[in-house]
């Protein structure tokens, strides 16, 4: 079997524990770098393609020159990027790595680090330090304040109980429209509620037709005064230009935003020039222990696929395999 790792700019996937395990179930060749053109001839070669997140497409296109290619081992719990029907009429299978832990602990971490980061002005306040002042400057405090969550899951409820330990009274909205209080006293309210009575609002729902532009103009609108807005999760759920008018208006008194509509974010979008904005490029889900638990994942479900007992609850696509085709391993339960 030979596998190709995709994208592995920092070099962290070869450093990890578990790429020993791989090296011994197949022969393994990394590129530390984007796919390129000229790459497409060797495609053929694989058996296996270890994906880093979203960070190359696989399209029809990819599919195509992957000749021999049966198993994807798509790190992370969703392939936004995989042109699902091009590898299930192929007879190829993606693996899901949805057993993945870490996320739901670092991710939680940044939106409180944009929380503080904005309420307590840390960055403009190290920004005057550095330059000699001493700025008199008034912050304000999480304590006492309503933290309004949409998306109340795997990274949603985490930082709901992080915001309680902080003092804040914690919301979430909830699309069944049961209006009640669980058993941590978050009150889960409709949307409409939320944004108009949260000091922070922060984003924690998986893109889909339901979520893409959720927080339009119109509902950008009807968010508290001078209230926050953290998104980690993904840029087109918001409307971006609508929410720069109101951080240039003022309406909204900040926001921390770790995802874009358009990633890289370009050079000249008005928000790298925005004072109350703070910016990070994708990195959320990007530390050493979830690239290291991608990895021990990737290995666990090779294995598995070369023994024929891959949980068909991990595959994208179990459909795939019933295309009749050469393969060195299957599904536990279609084998």
């Amino acid at each position: 079997m030979k596998l190709i790792v995709l994208d592995d700019y920092e070099g962290e996937l070869t450093q990890a524990p578990a790429m020993n395990r791989l090296r011994q179930l197949a022969d393994v060749t990394i590129l530390d770098r984007p796919l390129a053109s000229s790459d497409y001839d060797r495609l053929k070669e694989f058996q296996v393609i270890l994906a880093l997140r979203e960070r190359t497409r696989l399209d029809s296109h990819f599919f195509t020159a992957c000749h021999g290619l049966e198993l994807v081992l798509q790190t992370g719990g969703h392939a936004y990027h995989i042109d699902q029907n091009a590898a299930t009429q192929r007879g190829i299978v993606v693996a899901l790595g949805r057993r993945t832990t870490r996320p739901t602990v670092v991710i939680p971490e940044l939106t409180f680090g944009f929380m503080l980061g904005l309420v307590r002005q840390i960055y403009p306040l190290t920004a005057e330090m550095i330059k000699g002042n001493w700025p008199q400057s008034i912050g304000g405090s999480l304590a006492g304040r309503t933290l309004g969550i949409l998306g109340y899951g795997r990274h949603g409820r985490p930082v709901a109980r992080i915001g309680q330990a902080f003092g804040m009274k914690v919301m979430a909205w909830n699309r069944t429209g049961a209006y009640t209080k669980d058993e941590s006293g978050v009150q889960r309210v409709p949307l409409d509620t939320l944004l108009a009575e949260s000091d922070v609002v922060s984003i924690h729902l998986k893109l889909s037709d339901e979520s893409s532009g959720l927080l339009n103009r119109e509902r950008i609108g009807k968010m508290k005064q001078g209230a926050i807005l953290i998104n980690t999760a993904r840029g087109e759920i918001v409307d971006e230009v609508a929410l720069i008018d109101a951080l240039r208006e003022k309406r909204l008194a900040g926001a921390g935003l770790d995802v874009f509509s358009i990633e890289p974010l370009p050079a000249s979008s008005p928000l790298r020039t925005l004072s109350n904005v703070l910016l990070t490029p994708h990195v959320g889900w990007k530390v050493r222990d979830v690239l290291q638990e991608f990895v021990g994942i990737a290995a666990d479900q090779l294995d598995d696929w070369l023994n024929y007992n891959l949980s068909s609850a991990d595959a994208l696509n179990p459909q795939s395999m019933a295309v009749n085709r050469k393969r060195n391993g299957g599904l536990k339960s279609l084998a």
